[in-house]
Formats: structure tokens, sequence, C-alpha cells
């Protein structure tokens, strides 16, 4: 508790001369909210100002790790506080709209955790709320923020895979069945952020393709796939009900491929000199394959806690008013492949064309706060 105490006071002179310290406020002390509240008590120019949860047992545990964060059980005495210049929403996605909303209108910066909302039409216009109140809109997309995503960007980006062709995901586990959104809101976020990222194209449509054994209509199974017009595929097989935990990402190009599994404990990429060469023979109306199989290199990745490089960054892009790496903007292509899933999904598969990903149509400010 010292150590802790000490180093909110130590940063108050520290940084009192230097840059403005940047006092936040987090809605949600449940699974997430712990590392959040840790991380931005770590990052620099940050002070935790206050803590929301309805439940008293969870401020009592806020209480016990951090005595010098106010607990509050009202999100909105976060939200209205004149006080704090940030708000970090990590709270069922049903509510991210409506929270996000007043915090904005109130001219707060907001972190939303993923997926950033419900719908393509809350989160244009959430960011559009955000351009005319002159704030930051960011959502947390921690993978982005990873030594492992960065070294696959770094790769894909430096043509060392040569031209890539497929990204292939596996996101399984026994559980946790969510209440609210179907297996793919709840685990896809953070390979399609991945794939966002890193594949510069824009997505055509996507099919998916799910079932429930809960009798509910929430899946607990599903399949996606997101094309691309240049033939370059990504498809992602997320489910509540394997034996056993996956994490893994397979991303292929003509000259290298990657294998991604997150979790090994140290060697999470491994770059394989693989691949295949073909040729068309006409005459025999086939195609001839020829393969290659070289040798493995497993890359030295940095090893800084995501969660920390995220708040980091929500904090220095508030300060510097720049874009940050998890951006609005791809916090809002995320969710439009998750709605065209879902659309997919309840006709059985039909390909779902994808909207063009361009600046979010513009609103007055009456109707944002309608």
């Amino acid at each position: 508790m010292e150590l802790y105490m000490c180093k909110q006071w130590v940063d108050f002179f520290y940084y009192s001369n230097s840059k403005a310290m940047v006092n936040v406020g987090i809605i949600g002390y449940g699974y997430w909210g712990p590392n959040l509240v840790r991380n931005f008590f770590a990052a620099a120019d940050c002070c935790v100002k206050a803590v929301a949860d309805g439940r008293s047992e969870r401020l009592q545990q806020l209480g016990k790790v951090f005595p010098t964060i106010k607990g509050v059980q009202d999100a909105e005495d976060i939200i209205y506080d004149p006080d704090i210049d940030a708000v970090i929403i990590a709270t069922p996605v049903s509510t991210h709209f409506t929270l996000a909303r007043k915090a904005l209108a109130e001219g707060k910066h907001v972190l939303i955790e993923k997926p950033m909302t419900s719908s393509t039409e809350e989160a244009e216009l959430l960011i559009n709320l955000a351009k005319q109140k002159g704030v930051l809109l960011m959502v947390d997309h921690t993978f982005l923020y990873t030594g492992a995503v960065e070294k696959m960007k770094y790769l894909v980006d430096n043509k060392e895979l040569g031209n890539i062709k497929y990204l292939d995901s596996t996101r399984i586990n026994l559980g946790l069945f969510q209440s609210d959104i179907n297996v793919l809101w709840d685990l896809a976020p953070h390979d399609i952020s991945i794939l966002n990222y890193i594949v510069r194209e824009r997505p055509y449509s996507v099919n998916a393709t799910g079932i429930t054994h809960t009798n509910n209509n929430i899946e607990n199974i599903a399949y996606l796939t997101v094309n691309y017009a240049s033939g370059f595929i990504a498809h992602f097989n997320c489910s509540w009900t394997s034996p056993v935990k996956v994490r893994m990402m397979l991303i292929g190009g003509d000259q290298k491929m990657i294998l991604y599994n997150d979790l090994e404990p140290t060697e999470k990429v491994k770059i394989y000199d693989t691949g295949y060469s073909y040729l068309n023979d006409e005459e025999k109306n086939k195609v001839r394959i020829d393969y290659r199989t070289g040798d493995i290199h497993v890359p030295k990745l940095a090893t800084t806690e995501a969660l920390l490089g995220m708040a980091n960054d929500f904090i220095s892009s508030i300060q510097e008013k720049k874009e940050p790496k998890s951006s609005c903007q791809l916090g809002l292509d995320v969710v439009r492949i998750l709605e065209a899933s879902s659309e997919s999904i309840k006709h059985n598969g039909r390909e779902v064309i994808l909207e063009s990903s361009t600046s979010p149509v513009t609103h007055t400010i009456q109707e944002v706060l309608i």
C-alpha cells in the first residue's frame, strides 16, 4: 500500500514540472477493471482519481489494493466530476454507448473496452461527438501493443513474407458463456483488430455461420470468413465449448509463413521459410505444385506489458493530440465486421457486403445527444 501511495506522490511532483497530469476515472471493476486500474496507476503522467462499480464488495477489494483511489457506486459520479479529464469504460458492451455518450458530451476523453459498441451506428455517433467536442475517443484493443503483433506487422510491412495470401485464427476455450453477446462478439475482436492493424487492404465482404447449444439464440460456436477483392482471405474459429484453450494464428505469404501462438511463454512467433510454387500444364489441364521447406526462425520480441503500453498511448495521445494506435476508427471497423457477421449468421452464412470504411456520417450535436 505504501508503495502505491508513494508512486502517485512522486508522480505529482515530478510531472507537475513537465507535462500536465491526466486525471482518469474508471467505470467497472469486474473481470478486466483491476488490470486497467493497475496499469493506469503505473502509467506516466496519469493519476487514477476514482473507480466506479455498483457492487460494494468490489469497491472493498479496490480499497485494499489501492487505498488512495476513491471508490464510488454510481458511474455518473465519475462522468460529471469536473476534476476528471478522461473516463475509461470497462462494462458490458450493451452499456458502452450510453456511458461513452454522456462522458463525451461532458468534454471528457474516453477509452472504451472492446468491442467499441453494439452497432456501427452507435460507433459512428460516438466518433462524431468526440470530433465535435475536440476530445479523444479510443478503444482498448490490447493485442496491438504486444511484441508479437508488432513483430508480425513489421514482417508484413517489410514484405518479409512476400505477398500475404491468408490469415487463419483459432481462439477457443471452455467458457465463459456470455449473456448479451455471442462468441464472435466476445472472442473475435482480438483477432479482427490484429487483422485490420496488419493488413492495409479493406475487406469486401463476410460470411459467418454459428450455432447455439443453450437455446437462447446466442451462438457459442461460430466461424467467420472475411473476403478481400485481391484474393486475400481471413478466417476465424471461435468457441466457448472446446476442451482445450487455443490461441493460435497463421499468416501465410508466398515466400514465408508465420505461426503465432499466444499461449507459448517464450516462442510466441515462429517464421517458417516454407512455401510453394506452381506451374499450369495446359496440355494435361493440371497444376503442378512444387513445395519448399526451409528453416524456422524465432525472433526476439519486446516484453513490455501490452496493457501498460495501451495506457501510455492513451495518455500521451491526449497530451500530444495525436491519433493512438488503437484508434476509434479501428474500433469502428471491428464493429462493422462483427455486425455483418451477425447478419450473415441470421441468413445461414449468406455473404454480406461491407460498407466502405470511410469517415462516419456527420450528425448535429443535438442528434447525437437525443
